[in-house]
């Protein structure tokens, strides 16, 4: 990197590597590094500077999917586009998009550095904006990895408080998948939290915190006729009973086998399911019996017209808000995990009614 005190030849005064903005004239896409101020340069010195012409043109390209359309948008030619954007792969030493079929699909870095540069941009349109006395209408956005063991009302039940945090928000849920599978999303921080049934283990190579927010009990929930029936002579009824269970990897049901097998019941498993919500509705429609959380046994009750089975008290399911802050400083994940302390778990895990 040549000094700060050097200037480029053939480069005009004025540009400033940091913003790719020039107090005089008009932008080149090839603008990086020009005269800094002499008070300022004892401030910058040691600083990595990025060009944000590079930055635009790659997040145009990533917007639009191609560099056919983000050249019509920008009003560019093609190569001063592919130019800039792979001059910015340099920069970066890593690969920013890959080629699937004719289209351009963007590289785990690539989704990473698009997610900054979406709000870079994001807060120079709100800066624009407070400057000419309009004020800030940007929503916070709240990215949430949510574990595909999770019920779905429990997870809506969970986020409610986000949307009540005093400015407007914009919520972000990427779903079924293993607790696992989120990690490196978390550590790059295209992730604000992951919601899931068990914490973090410490084997695990991502830096990450786990923030228990309750534990409940187990409520085995049937339709109506069916639950009238197991609810006599429970858990012995339960014998040859037609089943509703998660796949083996949700932690639930590691926990539901080890209950059968340490109390000799032996139900008839009709499904398994890796998505709960069809769980669920197989179960709405008689089916079979399937587990529940039990603070959460009176929201299945609406939603599905279902009766409560049998409860097991001993059979503790536990839900953990990961983050990669010991310190929740996110406003929506700070609402999220007191709320879930203060109100959802308060019971200590018993019904409502």
């Amino acid at each position: 990197m040549k000094p700060l005190s050097a200037r480029p030849r053939g480069r005009a005064p004025g540009t400033l590597a940091s913003t790719g903005t020039r107090v005089r004239g008009t932008p080149s896409p090839g603008d990086t590094i020009g005269e800094v101020a002499p008070a300022a340069r004892g401030i910058v010195v040691g600083m990595e500077w990025l060009n944000y012409h590079h930055l635009l043109y790659f997040w145009t390209v990533a917007r639009y999917g191609s560099v056919v359309r983000a050249s019509r948008e920008l009003r560019l030619a093609q190569p001063t586009i592919s130019g800039q954007v792979r001059r910015l792969e340099e920069v970066i030493g890593e690969k920013l998009f890959e080629r699937v079929g004719r289209g351009l699909v963007l590289t785990s870095v690539g989704r990473t550095v698009f997610r900054y540069a979406d709000e870079i941009f994001a807060i120079g349109r709100d800066l624009m904006g407070t400057l000419k006395g309009q004020g800030s209408t940007r929503p916070l956005r709240f990215t949430v990895g949510v574990s595909d063991a999770l019920p779905k009302a429990l997870v809506q039940k969970l986020l409610a408080p986000a949307f009540q945090i005093g400015r407007p928000i914009y919520l972000v849920c990427r779903e079924d998948r293993v607790v696992e599978d989120f990690m490196s999303e978390l550590a790059g921080q295209e992730l604000d939290l992951v919601l899931a049934d068990r914490p973090i283990g410490p084997g695990t190579r991502s830096h990450a915190y786990n923030h228990l927010l309750g534990e409940c009990g187990t409520t085995f929930l049937a339709g109506a006729k069916l639950a009238r029936r197991l609810r006599k002579g429970f858990p012995r009824s339960l014998d040859d009973a037609p089943c509703l269970l998660p796949s083996a990897h949700a932690t639930i049901r590691r926990m539901l086998d080890q209950w059968f097998e340490s109390n000799r019941v032996r139900p008839g498993l009709v499904a398994e399911f890796d998505d709960s919500a069809l769980m669920y509705a197989f179960g709405e429609e008689g089916q079979g019996f399937f587990p529940a959380p039990t603070v959460f046994e009176d929201e299945f009750r609406r939603r599905y017209n279902v009766e409560v089975a049998g409860r097991l008290k001993n059979v503790r399911q536990q839900f953990y808000a990961i983050s990669v802050d010991q310190r929740l400083h996110h406003p929506a994940v700070a609402a999220v995990v007191t709320k879930a302390r203060q109100d959802v778990f308060a019971r200590g895990g018993r019904p409502a009614s």
